[in-house]
């Protein structure tokens, strides 16, 4: 066994527990998403208040809602098409609100710089899911890109654990500017190429 599968296995059994806990109390999986949305609150008022640590450590707890909910859906066949978008919807809510959240920090630290950095790297995570959702409105898949949510929570995590988070946010933006732009050209050059 890899040293990151002995890692994955080590992880999976308490989250197997919780997971098998959650079938047993019959925990609706929307409902274990709309905790993972309030937790990540909690983290956002975290930041704001520049308790990055803290944030940090919330973070993983709303993320472990974030993972169980879609297994407990499968586990109890309550898997629904709202539940996907519900689940999805609340994710864009958990992003903005952990930017909203150093944006607070930042404004209340008079650094103009931080604020418009921190911005522009929201920006650019919403254009990021829209840009795949319109595009495959239009086209079967669009994929492309370096910067997905998973990416952007670790990379949050990182800021929060290290104090970086001045490093973590441009890199969160240029890596996002480079998905929108790649998956414009994408969708581009694949509806370019179909017949009239």
């Amino acid at each position: 066994m890899t040293f990151t599968g002995a890692v994955g296995a080590i992880f999976w059994l308490p989250l197997r527990a919780i997971i098998a806990l959650c079938v047993a109390l019959r925990i609706h999986p929307n409902v274990l998403t709309l905790i993972g949305v309030c937790i990540n609150l909690a983290a956002a008022w975290a930041l704001a208040l520049g308790r990055f640590t803290l944030g940090g450590i919330i973070m993983v707890a709303a993320n472990i809602f974030d993972f169980i909910d879609g297994k407990v859906a499968h586990q109890t066949g309550t898997a629904t098409a709202f539940g996907g978008f519900w689940d999805s919807v609340m994710d864009r809510f958990s992003d903005l609100a952990l930017f909203l959240g150093l944006l607070w920090l930042y404004a209340s630290m008079q650094r103009a710089d931080y604020v418009l950095i921190t911005a522009l790297a929201m920006i650019f995570t919403v254009l990021t899911s829209y840009a795949r959702a319109r595009a495959e409105s239009l086209i079967d898949k669009c994929k492309v890109g370096f910067m997905e949510r998973p990416e952007r929570i670790v990379l949050f995590m990182i800021g929060a654990f290290t104090n970086r988070f001045a490093a973590v946010l441009w890199v969160i933006l240029v890596l996002s500017v480079l998905t929108v732009a790649g998956r414009i050209f994408h969708t581009w050059r694949e509806l370019e190429g179909r017949p009239a």
